[in-house]
């Protein structure tokens, strides 16, 4: 949906954006001397972000003005899936692609399962900077959806499998596809029931 939104929000209807972060920009409006902020990039008031994306992770960060859907989205709790493309260092074995499925322990404990495929070289936008290159050393994608949300989890997980993550962007939370969004731009939902919103999740 690309319709803009209009009319007047209460706490039973729900406005969200869908945001294509660029690599470097903080998940929040505030900047900071080194890094820039969301302000940077969306004027709309009374919106906040639905979950995060690490610094310097690309793609898909939904926001809401509405506080229940916010935290439905963002808490681990409630198991949201989120898609991510992830470029690795090496050629990943199926061994490593198992374990990744399977689930891989970590310092914080052993990670839920996660749906894991080698997937093609996706067609994104350059980054900026592009990542580290090594002649010697190959990379592939892999395609990763989880339903929990730690801190860095997905860089963790292919390190523990040894293949360190080179590119992370992120183009599905939940419902919500990044779709063609490129970096820096946004797309306004059409307002509509925050329960319609909730049962949509319910069974996504």
């Amino acid at each position: 949906m690309s319709i803009q939104a209009d009319g007047p929000v209460t706490k039973h209807n729900a406005k969200l954006i869908l945001f294509n972060k660029p690599f470097g920009v903080l998940s929040q409006f505030t900047s900071t001397i080194a890094h820039p902020g969301l302000e940077h990039y969306l004027s709309i008031p009374h919106v906040y972000c639905a979950g995060r994306l690490d610094r310097d992770s690309e793609g898909l960060l939904v926001l809401t003005d509405n506080g229940a859907l916010q935290a439905r989205i963002s808490q681990p709790r409630f198991k949201l899936t989120k898609t991510y493309w992830v470029q690795v260092e090496g050629s990943i074995a199926e061994q490593a692609l198992q374990a990744l499925r399977s689930g891989v322990t970590l310092k914080d404990g052993a990670t839920l399962p996660a749906a894991v495929q080698l997937i093609h070289e996706p067609d994104l936008w350059p980054r900026t900077p592009p990542i580290r290159v090594r002649k010697a050393i190959p990379t592939c994608w892999l395609q990763m959806t989880l339903r929990e949300g730690r801190n860095r989890q997905v860089r963790r997980m292919t390190s523990a499998v040894g293949h360190p993550t080179l590119r992370l962007v992120r183009v599905k939370v939940g419902p919500w596809h990044l779709d063609s969004l490129q970096p820096g731009e946004h797309r306004v939902l059409q307002i509509e029931s925050r329960d319609a919103i909730w049962r949509r999740l319910t069974h996504q």
